[in-house]
């Protein structure tokens, strides 16, 4: 950038040249590069002598001088906005390397799952049935794996009336054993464990609540007692365990709620990234059982479709195993 008068005007004054506001602009920029020079010549000239007196340590050191000597030939390049590489080093260090080479997300699987995968052609969208049956053969897991479904939704989670969450008894259950635990009045607790509940409590089940225990997967109470578990909100909101009437954990008929929950009636809602995600059995099921859990899951969704919503329902839908490829189905809840 171009500087102005008054500006070589303050440089020239710095330096102690003999420059007045009659000199031109070129007298004046000439004045400073000789001064400059000057001074460099001058640098030099004491670097020169001060080598011609080497002492073994100290600051008439060899080592002192070479070091000073660099800090004045770093200063002047500093003055002069000189920030090119001075050595090979520097050079070699201001050099990327080759790109790296990323091998393909295939390549990096386990030898069990690109042996199913080729089974699945991404290309096609496949039926219901259809993807049932291959999600079986492509459990490339030697458990017993789940089986889930994953819904991409064209609704906006950040609307309240868009935010959809239900619950859908699965005909054929989920194959894990839920534990079920019920916070209830004592009046309640005998048909609570005639049900099936795993654990049954009053004012004792607030206590194992405050040491931190959870030995349950679902927490059923009825709404009188909904305000005693507020003060636990932190402890069970975030593993999802707070009873809520939308996912019939907060019921007045307690052995119903418990009968459900231990049949297979299971929670899903869509996440922030607008997804479904639900497991609906085991592989151990069959495709035929998988199918009708699907189905259940699918009508349940159906009727969860907000009124107000413009554009498509649901997007796309997949199926897999736990560890297993991703299959593409039709959309069945549009």
């Amino acid at each position: 950038m171009t500087k102005t008068k008054p500006e070589l005007l303050d440089e020239a004054a710095k330096l102690k040249l003999e420059v007045s506001d009659k000199n031109t602009i070129a007298e004046i920029n000439e004045a400073i590069k000789i001064s400059k020079k000057e001074k460099v010549e001058k640098s030099k000239e004491v670097i020169a002598e001060r080598e011609a007196v080497v002492a073994k340590a100290g600051k008439r050191s060899e080592k002192a001088k070479k070091e000073a000597e660099e800090k004045e030939i770093k200063e002047e390049r500093k003055e002069a906005g000189d920030t090119t590489p001075q050595s090979a080093d520097a050079e070699a260090r201001g050099k990327k390397g080759p790109k790296p080479v990323t091998r393909p997300l295939i390549e990096r699987r386990g030898k069990s799952y690109r042996k199913v995968a080729v089974l699945v052609d991404k290309a096609v969208v496949y039926s219901l049935a259809d993807a049932m049956e291959l999600a079986v053969k492509t459990n490339p897991s030697k458990f017993d794996a789940s089986v889930e479904i994953h819904v991409r939704m064209g609704v906006d989670p950040r609307q309240a009336d868009q935010n959809v969450r239900a619950t859908v008894s699965l005909p054929n259950g989920t194959g894990k054993t839920i534990r079920v635990a019920v916070f209830a009045p004592e009046t309640d607790h005998a048909a609570a464990k005639k049900a099936g509940a795993d654990v049954v409590g009053d004012d004792d089940f607030l206590k194992t609540l405050e040491k931190g225990e959870i030995n349950f997967d679902i927490l059923i109470a009825t709404p009188q007692y909904m305000p005693k578990l507020g003060k636990y909100a932190r402890l069970l909101g975030p593993k999802g365990l707070m009873p809520n009437p939308k996912s019939g954990s907060v019921s007045t008929n307690v052995a119903k709620a418990v009968t459900e929950a231990k049949a297979g009636k299971v929670e899903y809602r869509v996440d922030k990234q607008a997804i479904v995600h639900l497991s609906i059995g085991k592989v151990s099921f069959g495709a035929a059982k998988l199918v009708e859990n699907a189905n259940a899951f699918f009508d349940s969704l159906k009727a969860q479709k907000p009124n107000g919503l413009k554009g498509s329902y649901v997007k796309t839908t997949s199926i897999s195993t736990t560890q297993g490829p991703g299959i593409k189905v039709e959309n069945v809840a549009n």
